[in-house]
């Protein structure tokens, strides 16, 4: 394979796009994810205010939508991303479609990391006579940060995951190269080189992730 200045550029715009799919929808689903996690934990039997019935509704739906094929329901919500960004193609048009199978993954990997949270530290809360939005405020959050900072590296790296599968129908970045270039026209050194860079996103995005859960976990102080 020749680096020509065509391939560097199409290189170059594959991860640019590539990014902004990741954290855009990373974002987005955090936004969505959390508030979900939260209500996951909050209402359950035994939470800081129990309501069953709606904790066990809230928890068909995420693993309704978590049980979907990330390919068929990119395909299923064409018509709402059509509607929301006005096109399906481009990586503009995947970012719909990631967080809606984004935010319920996220909203359980939330859901986990409050539950690993010392439940003597939440009763102690109750007795000092704190409100339900404080003991998440003031301490689920703040006793879950380093868990939540391994998640997030997990989550942004499934949801760049998926993101390459996008480029199977017209989603764009490095996933597209990949397919266009390596599946199609059979160029496995394209192939080879974009999953290459996708390795090291990942690998950049796991360290930071990391160091940044380690940083902040008082127990490793």
């Amino acid at each position: 394979m020749t680096f020509s200045p065509q391939v560097i550029e199409m290189i170059k715009t594959g991860i640019g796009e590539t990014l902004f799919m990741v954290f855009a929808s990373t974002i987005i689903s955090y936004l969505i994810g959390i508030p979900l996690g939260i209500i996951l934990v909050v209402t359950e039997k035994g939470g800081i205010r129990p309501i069953p019935a709606l904790q066990k509704v809230l928890g068909i739906v995420i693993n309704l939508l978590r049980s979907v094929p990330f390919l068929i329901l990119l395909i299923m919500v064409l018509p709402i991303t059509r509607k929301i960004v006005g096109t399906t193609l481009g990586a503009k048009a995947v970012v719909p479609p990631l967080v809606i199978a984004a935010a319920p993954y996220i909203a359980r990997m939330v859901e986990s990391s409050f539950k690993e949270v010392d439940a003597g530290v939440i009763e102690a809360a109750k007795s000092m006579g704190a409100s339900t939005f404080q003991i998440i405020w003031k301490v689920l959050l703040p006793e879950a940060k380093p868990s939540l900072l391994v998640g997030a590296a997990i989550s942004t790296t499934t949801i760049l995951g998926y993101s390459a599968m996008a480029g199977a129908v017209g989603g764009g970045g490095l996933g597209g190269i990949a397919i266009n270039y390596g599946y199609y026209r059979y160029q496995t050194d394209m192939m080879f080189l974009t999953v290459a860079i996708l390795v090291i996103i990942v690998q950049i995005i796991q360290e930071i992730g990391m160091k940044l859960a380690r940083v902040s976990d008082k127990r490793i102080r």
